[in-house]
Parts: structure tokens; C-alpha cells; sequence
């Protein structure tokens, strides 16, 4: 038996979604640093409302959602279905900010996984995607290779979304590190139920009423001060 063999669910998931993974999430701000500029976010409670929204109704449902259907496909070994989700995920993202987001973090996330975790069914999948690949779909090919459940895995990617944006609010000045985790503690109970929600989804759940947040995102292209890639 392999060393990774031993690993449990909890660790692999401690060890990819750790900020130390190397994606690059510490440079994206899915939208938050045009909500602080345009005074949408300005503390802690509108810092909590923003990111309740993307858990309810935003980018971290919709990619809950996609991780499932990428993970059914991936234990199923219907590599065709995988890709259709993946293009669909690319499609789905409302801005090239947004877009860059998710598909340099897929792949750079993907490329350490091949280089450090790989397995067989990791290698037949990558035959079948293109070079861009969407983060949540990323996640989902590692977490089915390595037998990760899926509700375990919707549950920590949904944190691990929040978890980078709230770090985004400590780093534009908006809270601070307690407030910071204050603000997870509001939000656990959400990110919990999306998660129990996301596995028991399906590709017709999608949707999003997120415009504001969308709106963040087409803005920041063209902000002109920023510390952020989106």
C-alpha cells in the first residue's frame, strides 16, 4: 500500500485547498476589490452579506454544483461527460476576469496534482480536456481519483472559496484577522448547507443571481488602482 493510499479524505483536502497549494488564489478577489473601491464593502457586515450571496445565489453555488457533476463523472469514467462540464463551466464564467480565475487556478492546480498526487484515472482524464480547465472541475478529477466523498469535497471547496475572499477582505484593509474569522463563523452554517445541497445536485441546479457581484467583475478590468488579477 502507498503512502497516499494511507492519506484520509481530511488530509488530501488540508493539503489541496491549503493557501500554500500552489494555484495562485491569494491573487484573485473574484470581484470584491471593485465592491470595496464602489463602497459596497466597507466591514464586517457587508463583507458577510456580500459573500452570502455568492454562497447562496453566486460563483460558490454554481461551483459546488459543477464540482458534483464532475465528480459523478469522473467515478463513472465518463470522461466525455467530464469535458462537456468543463466547457460549460468556461463558458458559464461572466467576465474574462472571471475566467482567467477559474482556469489558471484549474490548471495550475491540475499540473501540481499530476506532479505530486497523479493517479491512472487522473492521467485518462487529462487526455480528454482541453488546456484550460476550470478550478471546481480541477478539484473534482483529484477528489474522485483519490476516492475523497463527494459531499466531503463540496463541503471544504465551498469553505475554502470564502475562506480566500474573506483573506482578500483582511488584505484590502476592510477587516481584520479576528473580524476575519468572525465572519467565517457567521458563514459556516451556509457553506455547510451548500455543501450537503451540492451533492445532491444535478447540472440542472445551476443558475446565478449574483449580478452585482458579475457587475465586480467586469469592473475590475478597468480599475485603475488594484492588487488583485480579478
Amino acid at each position: 500500500m502507498t503512502t497516499q493510499a494511507l492519506l484520509s479524505p481530511d488530509i488530501l483536502l488540508a493539503v489541496w485547498l491549503s493557501p500554500s497549494f500552489p494555484v495562485g488564489a491569494f491573487a484573485y478577489s473574484h470581484g470584491l476589490e471593485w465592491a470595496v473601491e464602489a463602497g459596497d464593502v466597507g466591514d464586517e457586515a457587508t463583507l458577510v452579506a456580500w459573500l452570502a450571496d455568492l454562497v447562496e445565489h453566486g460563483g460558490a453555488r454554481a461551483d459546488a454544483i459543477l464540482l458534483a457533476a464532475c465528480w459523478r463523472a469522473m467515478r463513472a469514467r465518463d470522461f466525455v461527460a467530464l469535458a462537456a462540464a468543463n466547457e460549460l463551466a468556461l463558458a458559464l464564467a461572466p467576465s474574462a476576469e472571471r475566467k482567467l480565475e477559474t482556469s489558471q487556478q484549474g490548471r495550475s492546480f491540475l499540473s501540481a496534482i499530476e506532479a505530486a498526487w497523479n493517479a491512472p484515472a487522473i492521467e485518462a482524464a487529462s487526455a480528454y480536456l482541453a488546456d484550460e480547465i476550470a478550478y471546481p472541475v480541477a478539484i473534482a478529477i483529484a477528489c474522485a481519483a483519490h476516492d475523497v466523498p463527494l459531499a466531503h469535497a463540496c463541503r471544504s471547496f465551498a469553505l475554502a472559496f470564502v475562506a480566500n475572499l474573506v483573506s482578500a477582505g483582511v488584505r484590502l484593509s476592510v477587516i481584520g484577522q479576528t473580524q476575519g474569522q468572525l465572519a467565517l463563523a457567521r458563514l459556516a452554517p451556509s457553506l455547510a448547507e451548500l455543501g450537503a445541497f451540492a451533492a445532491q445536485s444535478t447540472i440542472d441546479d445551476l443558475g446565478s443571481a449574483s449580478f452585482r457581484s458579475d457587475i465586480a467583475s467586469m469592473r475590475h478590468e478597468t480599475q485603475y488602482s488594484r492588487i488583485f488579477r480579478s
